[in-house]
């Protein structure tokens, strides 16, 4: 009888088994296609409430980092969405936050070292395949910007033919592919330049300093009374505190020479002189965490949030050691950016919302 009974539960399990297997499949495949339809279907960009919204989709630099993409800062105003810089590995992080990379209206560059490009390739690409645009997407940057972009065109060159080939030139149109450079020449210190204005979204450029590396700006962003300003890479600059002023967001770039220092010992040690060396050199045209609170305390900034961070922070304990000094010199919210970090500022309000897309 036991025997029997054993066999009966032994069956029961087996059973079990293959209904849970099977059921379980079927489910998660049905969660998969739901997050299909909310991703094309617009259902996951709708969750953006009406005013500005900032989605890191890359908070890194160029030391390779698993946690972090490539420097890139996606702004959503409404309906219309624009990307600032495009790291590597950044424009995977889109349809993850729910941002459509067909949606994007134009790209923004602050400057052409490779960390800050090297990703714009597979951004022009996802946009045109999204999006089945007819037109090339707008690559928008101080003068220099046309060697850029044209560089990556020529690159692809090959890619668009294999894309048209296989799929008609319907689903994807030839005109769409790659980009098109929009130069502006550099705004003198003191002065910014209105390098895109449509719908109440209005995006202005102003001089940083990141010698030797020129040109190089920042961008500030107005949309329907809520502020934010990208540093992209430089140095403490008085230039970028004027146009910080007031802004409800600060997204600044933060090196901690503590950390790098730790690096360049390290590097010594192993007897990696070209290591030790840049280690050394990157020390001068970047932004400490503490300046960068200085400027947010000096231009009134409601959060500041720093991205581009350097070094890399593997681990939860450093971060205090990144964050030395701040609470110091800054009374405001101070966020140290990862992927799919999100600001939200909802219209003609004061509210500063802080989470995380995905």
């Amino acid at each position: 009888m036991w025997k029997k009974i054993a066999l009966g539960l032994l069956g029961l399990l087996v059973l079990a088994a293959v209904l849970n297997r099977t059921v379980g499949d079927r489910f998660v495949l049905k969660l998969m296609q739901k997050q299909v339809v909310a991703n094309l279907s617009g259902e996951s960009f709708a969750a953006f409430a009406d005013g500005l919204n900032i989605v890191l989709c890359g908070s890194g630099s160029p030391f390779p980092d698993v946690k972090r993409a490539g420097p890139c800062v996606a702004v959503i105003a409404g309906q219309q969405v624009i990307i600032i810089d495009s790291g590597s590995g950044s424009a995977r992080n889109l349809a993850p936050v729910g941002v459509p990379a067909g949606k994007i209206a134009a790209v923004f560059l602050t400057h052409f070292h490779s960390d800050h490009i090297d990703g714009l390739g597979e951004l022009l690409l996802q946009r045109w395949g999204n999006g089945a645009h007819t037109s090339p997407t707008p690559v928008i940057g101080p003068t220099g910007v046309e060697q850029v972009v044209a560089g990556f065109n020529m690159a692809y060159t090959q890619d668009f033919g294999y894309r048209v080939a296989h799929h008609g030139s319907k689903i994807i149109p030839p005109g769409g592919a790659g980009g098109v450079a929009q130069p502006f020449a550099m705004p003198a210190p003191g002065e910014g330049k209105v390098v895109y204005e449509h719908e109440g979204l209005k995006v202005t450029a102003f001089a940083v300093d990141h010698r030797p590396i020129e040109p190089a700006v920042g961008y500030r962003i107005d949309y329907k009374g809520r502020s934010a300003l990208i540093s992209g890479d430089t140095v403490k600059s008085a230039n970028l505190a004027q146009f910080a002023k007031g802004v409800d967001v600060l997204l600044h770039e933060a090196l901690s020479p503590e950390l790098v220092a730790v690096i360049s010992a390290g590097s010594k040690d192993a007897g990696a002189v070209n290591i030790e060396q840049i280690s050394h050199d990157i020390l001068n045209y970047h932004t400490t965490p503490v300046e960068a609170a200085e400027i947010a305390q000096a231009a009134g900034v409601k959060q500041l949030v720093y991205y581009h961070i350097v070094p890399v922070l593997p681990i939860k304990r450093l971060e205090p050691i990144f964050l030395r000094g701040v609470s110091d010199v800054y009374q405001g919210g101070v966020t140290i950016a990862q992927d799919r970090s999100w600001i939200s500022l909802p219209a003609n309000s004061a509210e500063v919302k802080l989470g995380r897309r995905g």
